[in-house]
């Protein structure tokens, strides 16, 4: 073989395993994550189509032709077209496990070339590597994940050895969404009560407990609130052996990840296995299939405290005290509102929570009470709760324009809930920004439309970003028929696609980037309009 391709393609080839390995790393390392993506993004258009034909021809051409890799290192080296090779909004960062994968692809690389160059197939060799290159960053993933497993050994042991001398109560939160506010929640009704440590941001699997254990947790902490998150069976679990809490709560069960679970049901046990250490079990009986739940574990003798916002009948709950304004709301947050919030039949409040969730209120109150706070300490505290970052939070812009921000993770609920706010805002004009939500497995389409349909009820514009979603979004918003809305996503004039408001529904424009949108309402909003920034997918998505 023809040293000047070997080395051009090797230089193409290392170009395409940068973007891959971003796409792996912005996967949490998922095995067979990247390979996912790598379909999407080459079939995702006919430019992206024929790039991956041409690489295939070179594989083919490979076996007769000893320039034929060159064919498949072009491919390789300007394709998947859309995914930049170290991004814009999530960049690639070169941490050690990074380096470690990378290294191993490398490996891999060394092994397939010489081989073939031994064998005297390293033409083929050479184009199936390159044509491969996330099947070989997954194998590389797969290779590393018991050397990774072990190395996370040393961090937990060495964060069990810090709770077991510090010794505070633990307290573990999950629930497909929720967590993190409810984590928030409790800590803010904890303050001056017990010296607290909560997990910081979203830590929520093992590396980021350790971390947060290992640089965070002080003597004389009382509390840790441990935030525990899952992409499937058995996570939960290997976080439980070590924290071990004795109060567990799990606050929704939603479609997010439902791409990894499979089914609801199967989210509904992976969550409980939040309560294998458990003395006190804090459960939201109004998500799917919590009501059941709560009865198995009672019934197998653990202390369980039922939390709604739904039935007056429930240990802890948190009921509007007067209906809501917004007649297209279905949900609990679509605006300020006064609630009731009783404690085992004690009516301890009775006051505006804001956009606070009342779900995640009741299930933050009862772990506040179970933990020792007095009544009159949590109504004193409920009226300054904060909303984390980026979940539906409102401020203005020095124009005079409300910004709701709900980019982080949306999920079905939380998006409705962000729509009835904007509905609730003012009398100008109203867009919602949004790329769709993912991960919600063969219901994605399905949810995706009925976003857009709301959000072209709802607002006057409606800003469809990128393309993982657009054909759904765009029939839910225009009311056309999947195939309808398909065609009008393909080719060039779909890149800046215009659909004209119509009856009730909003004007649709569709959008390459957030930035792009961004810009879009910067110029024509004003005083007195309003903005719903609905989820922000990360650039690795098409």
């Amino acid at each position: 073989m023809n040293g000047i391709v070997l080395w051009t393609s090797l230089v193409a080839g290392a170009v395409g395993a940068v973007r891959w390995l971003r796409v792996a790393q912005r996967e949490h390392y998922g095995v067979g994550r990247t390979s996912r993506f790598a379909r999407r993004w080459w079939l995702l258009d006919w430019n992206n189509r024929v790039l991956v034909a041409i690489a295939a021809a070179g594989v083919v051409l490979s076996g007769t032709y000893w320039w034929a890799p060159s064919i498949t290192a072009a491919a390789v080296l300007v394709g998947p077209h859309g995914l930049e090779v170290y991004g814009r909004t999530s960049p690639l960062a070169w941490t050690r496990r990074l380096f470690t994968v990378a290294a191993m692809l490398a490996v891999l690389t060394a092994v397939v070339v010489g081989v073939g160059l031994l064998s005297g197939l390293g033409a083929p060799a050479l184009a199936v590597l390159l044509f491969g290159l996330p099947l070989w960053t997954d194998a590389a993933l797969a290779i590393l994940a018991p050397f990774e497993a072990l190395l996370a050994r040393r961090w937990v042991r060495s964060a069990q050895a810090a709770l077991d001398r510090v010794d505070p109560i633990r307290v573990a939160v999950t629930g497909s969404y929720g967590k993190t506010t409810i984590k928030g929640y409790l800590r803010h009704l904890l303050a001056g009560t017990r010296s607290t440590v909560a997990t910081p941001a979203s830590f929520n699997n093992t590396a980021g407990l350790c971390r947060a254990v290992n640089e965070h947790l002080a003597p004389g902490t009382e509390v840790f609130i441990a935030e525990m998150g899952t992409f499937g069976p058995g996570e939960i679990a290997a976080m439980t052996r070590w924290v071990k809490p004795s109060v567990s709560i799990l606050a929704s069960i939603g479609p997010v990840h439902l791409e990894r679970f499979g089914s609801l049901d199967r989210i509904v046990s992976s969550k409980a296995e939040i309560f294998a250490t458990s003395r006190t079990a804090i459960i939201n009986v109004d998500a799917y299939g919590l009501r059941t739940e709560a009865d198995r574990l009672a019934a197998s003798g653990l202390r369980v405290i039922r939390c709604s916002s739904e039935d007056a009948n429930a240990d802890v709950t948190v009921l509007a005290s007067e209906a809501s304004l917004d007649p297209l709301a279905d949900t609990d947050a679509s605006q300020p509102r006064r609630s009731r919030v009783a404690v085992f039949g004690r009516e301890i409040a009775d006051q505006n929570l804001g956009h606070a969730s009342a779900a995640n209120v009741a299930c933050a109150v009862a772990a506040a009470s179970v933990l020792g706070v007095a009544d009159a300490a949590i109504a004193a505290r409920l009226g300054e709760l904060a909303s984390p970052e980026h979940r539906r939070t409102v401020a203005r812009s020095d124009s005079d324009v409300v910004i709701i921000d709900d980019t982080y993770n949306s999920n079905p609920a939380g998006a409705r809930a962000a729509l009835g706010m904007l509905a609730a805002v003012g009398t100008g004009r109203r867009v919602v920004v949004t790329p769709g939500m993912v991960e919600l497995g063969r219901g994605q389409a399905h949810e995706n439309r009925l976003l857009g349909e709301l959000a072209a009820q709802i607002a006057d514009d409606v800003l469809i970003v990128g393309r993982t979603n657009r054909t759904a979004l765009l029939g839910g918003a225009t009311g056309w028929d999947p195939r309808t809305a398909r065609a009008a996503t393909r080719g060039r004039r779909a890149r800046s696609l215009i659909h004209d408001r119509t009856k009730n529904r909003a004007t649709v424009r569709c959008m390459a980037t957030r930035e792009e949108a961004v810009r879009w309402v910067r110029t024509n909003l004003r005083d007195g309009d309003a903005v719903l920034y609905e989820n922000d997918l990360p650039d690795h998505y098409p």
